[in-house]
């Protein structure tokens, strides 16, 4: 005679969602504290991008007047005869006029090729200044702030001090581009000035 043996139950699977309340919950906190320490990571870094800004600087001496160089700098039609940075500088709001508030359409050229960008115009003060902000995006991604400072170092000569100050997210991934192709630019704008302000006293 066979016995039967007391069959045993078998236990299904236990399905996540069904986990006890205190797991869920403990598995909750979890995910939404690594969210909060994600989010405060990219804002830490958004606001460190903001305020530790990559700068390139160049500047040149030139036998000339703050108004000359002003005379040249500012007459943006002229620019493709003679500027291998910015090869196009044009006016496009309404007015036509280099003013505080005026936007620009700016082609510059490096060894990469040709970018277009529209800043506004921040600072005109005759034979002192000329200074204007591009940005990629909302303005936290990539913004430039480009000047022109003008300044009489006696005996009839200037220095013209060009440069520009990069903040946002993306800036410290492209620092080594813009010191090995865009600032090499300003040093040429900047002898190109000279040549260009030189002849046109002459002229």
């Amino acid at each position: 005679m066979t016995t039967a043996l007391p069959s045993t139950p078998t236990e299904a699977p236990r399905d996540p969602d069904q986990a006890p309340v205190p797991a869920r919950r403990r598995r909750r906190r979890v995910l939404l504290g690594a969210g909060a320490a994600l989010v405060a990571l990219l804002g830490g870094y958004t606001v460190w991008s903001n305020t530790h800004p990559v700068r390139l600087t160049a500047s040149i001496e030139i036998e000339a007047s703050p108004d000359e160089v002003w005379q040249v700098l500012t007459d943006l039609p002229a620019y493709p005869q003679w500027n291998p940075f910015l090869t196009s500088t044009r006016v496009t709001s309404e007015g036509g006029r280099l003013e505080e508030g005026a936007t620009l359409r700016n082609v510059m050229h490096d060894r990469t090729g040709d970018t277009v960008f529209t800043p506004e115009v921040l600072t005109v003060e005759p034979g002192r200044e000329l200074r204007w902000l591009g940005k990629m995006g909302p303005g936290w991604i990539a913004d430039g702030e480009h000047r022109f400072v003008i300044e009489e170092i006696g005996g009839g000569r200037v220095r013209v001090t060009q440069s520009e100050s990069f903040t946002g997210v993306a800036v410290p991934f492209v620092e080594g581009q813009l010191r090995d192709d865009t600032l090499p630019q300003f040093h040429a704008m900047n002898e190109a000035l000279a040549r260009r302000v030189e002849a046109v006293g002459r002229g």
